[in-house]
């Protein structure tokens, strides 16, 4: 079985691709519109600068080649969606070719090529079968990522866009509500004719489909039958995917270059666009760098990778072990109210050297941490923690066979977590009590 996606990415651009339109949500269907988005005669498309560096960010973390030279094409096809009956795509000089990602930093994904289209409107049928179409989303910026067929089953295709989704929004600020930008046409063969089922949204949908998908091909090759290229859909509700059209192909487009864009010489340009470090290549150097259990370096960049910098600024400032166990305990927890502050992280890092000093204690550290990060009082603070220093203790105190099973199994932890959390209903986060059980829990072993 071969599986191979195209993942479609709405660019967080404050404007269209080719005009000045907005792309925020608009407070009525075709409101968002112009002559240029609507391909209107007379009309002419102007490039957004920030779709180009956008483009040229996400071909770096894809690994891809960037060209000197780029340019669009006229992709034409004849659907109500599209009012100009052309589509504004780049076709044989996109912005990246030959890239390469690694699933769990380990399997290779071959990428194929990533570019840059608009998108077309929107249609929707109507409780009398009638379609209307809104065109407000006619000219919204996409970036195309295309792999090659290498990943094996539906789980892994499933992890492999949770992988990338993350990276994207990391890569290029995407918002945590992107992701619902983020479509996916999913490519299929258990044989040799393969499936394509079109605009997927949502990683459980794109397992979904394709294990729908897979299914379907078996069934159909064992019973003597041959598969169809075509274009399917999945319908969500019933989790089925249904044919929609004989797949076209690339030569039905009838592509031409776009003639009011011209070429753009993006060579040196692309040289001065930085990206950030990823999330997983932060993760696996963190692991690698400091000697840490890999787990403990993803747990530190799923929380935020602003608390895995800080993670290296306590590593330099005391020693890797004090860095890790505060980083990954107190800091954690607290670590959301701290966010919402906006404060300096200069407080955490002077706090845990005056621990490493030897100049306060375990609890002095925890509790002056709390304070600066969630702006308690330290009257308030401590009297928090103790009424749950107190709680924890006297279940440990009435169950002593859990420190016995600490020693063999870490996750013996988690009856006082679970039990804590039930009795406080909510009044400490899970992240604060996990911190508090283990610290509980190192301080009597």
């Amino acid at each position: 079985m071969k599986i191979g996606l195209e993942v479609h990415v709405q660019l967080p651009t404050k404007s269209k691709m080719f005009c000045s339109c907005p792309t925020t949500d608009a407070p009525a269907p075709n409101t968002h519109v112009c002559p240029t988005c609507l391909g209107m005669p007379g009309s002419r498309p102007v490039l957004n600068r920030q779709v180009l560096v956008y483009g040229i960010m996400l071909a770096k973390m894809l690994n891809c080649t960037i060209a000197d030279t780029t340019w669009f094409s006229r992709k034409t096809y004849f659907y109500p969606d599209m009012s100009k009956s052309v589509q504004i795509t780049q076709y044989d000089h996109p912005i990246g070719i030959k890239g390469v990602y690694y699933l769990n930093g380990r399997k290779p994904i071959r990428i194929t090529r990533i570019h840059l289209e608009e998108d077309p409107g929107k249609t929707k049928r109507t409780a009398d079968m009638s379609s209307l179409v809104d065109y407000n989303r006619s000219g919204i910026p996409l970036a195309e990522i295309v792999t090659e067929p290498d990943l094996a089953t539906p789980a892994e295709a499933r992890e492999f866009l949770t992988q990338l989704v993350t990276d994207i929004k990391h890569t290029i600020d995407l918002p945590e509500s992107g992701e619902r930008s983020i479509r996916c046409d999913c490519n299929i063969s258990v044989g040799k004719e393969r499936c394509e089922v079109k605009n997927v949204t949502g990683l459980k949908n794109a397992e979904r489909a394709l294990t729908y998908e897979m299914v379907r091909q078996v069934k159909v090759l064992k019973a003597g039958g041959k598969i169809d290229r075509e274009t399917r859909a999945f319908d969500e509700t019933r989790g089925v995917t249904y044919s929609v059209r004989k797949k076209e192909m690339e030569s039905d487009y009838g592509y031409i270059d776009e003639p009011d864009l011209g070429i753009f010489h993006v060579g040196k340009f692309a040289e001065n666009i930085k990206i950030k470090e990823s999330p997983l290549n932060m993760t696996l150097r963190l692991a690698k760098q400091y000697s840490i259990d890999e787990a403990k370096a993803k747990q530190l960049v799923a929380t935020s990778t602003d608390l895995a910098a800080l993670f290296e600024e306590l590593a330099q400032a005391t020693d890797i072990p004090t860095a890790l166990t505060w980083s990954t305990s107190t800091v954690t927890a607290n670590w959301k109210a701290f966010a919402a502050r906006q404060i300096p992280t200069a407080g955490i890092i002077d706090a845990v050297k005056k621990l490493h000093a030897g100049k306060i204690t375990d609890t002095e550290c925890t509790l002056e941490l709390k304070s600066y990060m969630t702006g308690q009082s330290a009257a308030a603070t401590q009297a928090a923690s103790a009424d749950l220093d107190t709680l924890i203790g006297k279940y440990l105190d009435e169950h002593p066979e859990i420190l016995a099973d600490c020693k063999k199994n870490v996750r013996a932890a988690n009856r006082v977590i679970g039990y804590i959390i039930t009795q406080t209903g909510g009044s400490y986060s899970s992240a604060e009590v996990v911190a508090s059980v283990n610290g509980a829990i190192r301080k009597r072993l």
